[in-house]
């Protein structure tokens, strides 16, 4: 397996330890946007993401929409966004898929179902699986999901409102790809060796930035669609962790997770040894992650 390190730095990775939940828990977590703070990022030609979202486009695969939805009022909404964020100069006639670092998809607030998504880097899902469902039905493969279920009115009430929102979600893989499909991607095993350091120079820091921000209603009314958008990236997790406060936080992290979780994130296998790198980052003060 590549060492994870031959992965070019990616100078606009950033995530706050503090976002890391102590003890891990699953719920949306969501925080409200500073102003200014952008939804959208230019897909930079050449890049890993762009040559992987490329992939997904030219098979005719990056759309999927339950049959007879409109997405016009949605996809029009996109590229004002896309200007707000300084991204004036890209055509409207560029291939979403092809426009933004951003996965994305509409959320209706009516019926909390998701009718249309232009997703090329899921995360270990397959669109296809969740086109038209709501957010119970989306994620019930979830670990802990009795825990999510009980929020997910209250999160359609917050979003009904205003202001723009986002949460920050993170997992460590050994894949190198951005794009986990799990038709198109089969699963990266994990290293094998027993040696902590060893094990954590070939994993990787996947993290997801999610916002919603929202599709203004044709009459001027109350906001009934948001615009849901994923921004995948990865990171060497020996890069990622250069500050105690992070390795710690991620240390307390991994531990208090349930059984359940470790399995549905797949991390069960490699928990011991991401734990004992961790350990040894927290103590000798080279751990943490970079912001």
């Amino acid at each position: 397996m590549p060492d994870a390190r031959e992965l070019p730095p990616d100078p606009m990775m950033a995530f706050d330890p503090r976002q890391i939940d102590v003890p891990f828990r699953m719920q949306p977590g969501l925080r409200r946007m500073h102003d200014g703070e952008p939804h959208l990022h230019a897909l930079q030609p050449g890049s890993a993401l762009c040559d992987e979202k490329r992939q997904v486009h030219a098979a005719g695969t990056s759309i999927a929409s339950v049959p007879g939805f409109d997405a016009r009022a949605a996809i029009a909404a996109i590229w004002r966004q896309a200007a707000h964020d300084g991204l004036g100069h890209l055509s409207p006639d560029t291939p979403l898929a092809l426009a933004f670092e951003q996965d994305l998809a509409v959320l209706d607030l009516d019926s909390g179902r998701v009718p249309w998504m232009c997703v090329c880097v899921p995360s270990g899902w397959d669109p296809q699986d969740k086109i038209g469902r709501d957010l119970l039905a989306i994620h019930a493969p979830v670990a802990d999901a009795a825990a999510l279920n009980q929020r997910w009115p209250q999160l359609l009430r917050l979003l009904a409102g205003d202001g723009d929102w986002a949460r920050q979600v993170w997992t460590i893989s050994a894949s190198p790809l951005h794009d986990r499909h799990p038709r198109r991607r089969p699963a990266t095993p994990w290293p094998q060796t027993d040696d902590p350091e060893a094990f954590a120079r070939q994993c990787l820091l996947r993290t997801e930035r999610q916002s919603f921000f929202a599709v203004p209603a044709h009459d001027g009314g109350a906001i009934r669609q948001r615009i849901f958008t994923i921004r995948v990236q990865l990171q060497p997790l020996t890069d990622a962790v250069v500050e105690p406060v992070g390795a710690q936080r991620l240390l307390h992290a991994l531990q208090s997770m349930s059984d359940a979780v470790l399995a549905y994130k797949g991390l069960a296998p490699a928990r011991a040894r991401l734990l004992a790198w961790l350990s040894r980052r927290a103590v000798t003060g080279n751990g943490g992650f970079s912001v």
